[in-house]
């Protein structure tokens, strides 16, 4: 016979002993602290995709106002 949690043994009523009940209060505490920091982690990487983005958009920006100014003299002398 399998004695799972809450069984109960011949002539005992089956309880929860107060040490056990603050085990799982911590695992429960444990198990939403882990829940909340992957949740920020999500959140934290988001931002930083979007940041990337923006950077990347910076800089072919950036790289395209060089060359416009490179060709510029070029455009101009042509007929």
């Amino acid at each position: 016979m399998s004695e799972g949690r809450g069984a109960e043994r011949y002539g005992f009523e089956a309880f929860d002993c107060a040490p056990a009940l603050r085990l799982e209060a911590n695992e429960r505490v444990a198990v939403l602290k882990f829940q909340a920091i992957a949740e920020q982690q999500k959140k934290l990487e988001e931002s930083m995709e979007r940041l990337e983005r923006r950077l990347w958009l910076a800089v072919y920006g950036m790289a395209a106002a060089i060359m416009a100014q490179a060709f510029q003299p070029l455009i101009a002398a042509l007929p």
